[in-house]
């Protein structure tokens, strides 16, 4: 590809390397910060330098913060003796976006995966751990992608954390709400009807 500037290609370079967008949309990108006011792109600027340098982890839950200890953790209006654990930051959004849960969180950073070399010691499973031995939690959601890693990880887990007499329990796996069983694979149709819920 042809540019008509050295510093229209570096900016093109740079924002290509995010994920998701390819070398036209990084130049249609650039292309509109070009043309808008330089206080607005030096606004732009200014945020992404602060979100890199100033973006913390939460000491107890892990997720992305401003503080130390995150707004949701801090919050007295949350259920303490409940924690969801999930893989990633992304995961925890998706569950509050729902605005179903009142819970505490814990990200744990991954998955075990002996293939990529990634260890119980390499998550944040000790923290959870030291979590659950106050006597306040009495149940740990355990909502974790349904992969053999995931699977993996939820059985480590449940055999460390009943061994401190906590309740362990997972998300409901099934068929999508406005999908047709014709179209739904077998696992997940084979779950669905093996978790069945009752009509009462």
């Amino acid at each position: 590809m042809n540019y008509p500037s050295k510093l229209v290609e570096d900016a093109v370079n740079e924002i290509s390397r995010l994920p998701g967008i390819g070398k036209k949309s990084a130049l249609r990108l650039a292309l509109h910060l070009l043309g808008q006011e330089v206080e607005d792109v030096t606004e732009l600027t200014k945020s992404l330098i602060a979100l890199r340098q100033k973006t913390v982890y939460c000491k107890k839950c892990h997720t992305i913060s401003d503080t130390d200890v995150c707004s949701i953790c801090k919050s007295p209006k949350r259920n303490e003796s409940l924690i969801c654990v999930v893989e990633e930051v992304p995961d925890l959004l998706a569950i509050e976006n729902t605005a179903q849960y009142n819970g505490l969180y814990h990200v744990l950073g991954g998955v075990i995966s002996p293939i990529e070399g990634i260890s119980p010691s390499d998550l944040n499973i000790d923290s959870l751990l030291d979590r659950t031995q106050n006597g306040e939690v009495k149940e740990v959601i355990l909502a974790l992608n349904a992969t053999m890693e995931g699977d993996t990880t939820a059985f480590y887990l449940t055999k460390k954390l009943r061994k401190q007499g906590i309740r362990v329990s997972g998300i409901a796996r099934g068929v999508p709400i406005g999908s047709e069983l014709e179209y739904t694979d077998e696992i997940t149709l084979g779950r669905s009807i093996a978790k069945r819920i009752m009509f009462d």
